[in-house]
């Protein structure tokens, strides 16, 4: 099995279902385990897919969805409102995201995927695509808070492991240090 093999087989495990089409991880944590993917912008179906970057991580993953469900998207959109320099660097962020995305794409696709960072062009739509726009190493200012309040994903053992010849859910993994 060769190692995007293995990378495929692992974000898999780790995102719950099959891949919808070939991606590269971008990131990995301190477990040599995958953090944050680039999917392309036409899944193998066809179908146009707006999402450059994928959050795999599980720990970073459960650590935003509470986020999320305590009011982070509003606080994020709320930030943004009264905040104009951190508006403009959003705004450059779903303009880059825009930009790299499409010149992935060959001339003449259609349909085409569009918007920025989670399929918007404005505002806040998911914190999950923002850190997961920062995790790949790009300028994304609602990332980079997204990062400061999770801290770093550091699990003490790999979310998944190799078991009788294959990868499998790691039964011992559990969330360290909830937020």
């Amino acid at each position: 099995m060769t190692g995007h093999e293995q990378d495929s087989d692992v974000l898999a495990l780790q995102i719950g279902r099959p891949l919808r089409a070939t991606s590269k991880v971008l990131r990995r944590c301190n477990q040599k385990l995958p953090i944050v993917a680039a999917v392309p912008p036409i899944l193998d179906t066809g179908e146009p897919f707006p999402t450059r970057y994928w959050l795999t991580c599980p720990l970073a993953h459960r650590r935003i969805a509470r986020l999320e469900a305590e009011g982070g998207v509003r606080a994020a959109q709320a930030k943004l409102e009264v905040d104009q320099a951190l508006a403009a660097r959003l705004a450059s962020a779903h303009a880059r995201y825009e930009r790299e995305r499409d010149e992935s794409l060959s001339p003449g696709v259609h349909p085409r995927p569009s918007g920025g960072v989670g399929g918007t062009s404005r505002g806040v739509k998911c914190l999950h695509a923002h850190y997961a726009d920062h995790a790949a190493g790009n300028a994304n200012p609602i990332g980079l808070d997204v990062a400061r309040t999770i801290g770093e994903p550091r699990c003490t053992v790999p979310c998944v492991i190799h078991i009788d010849g294959r990868f499998g859910r790691n039964p011992d993994w559990r969330e360290t240090d909830a937020i």
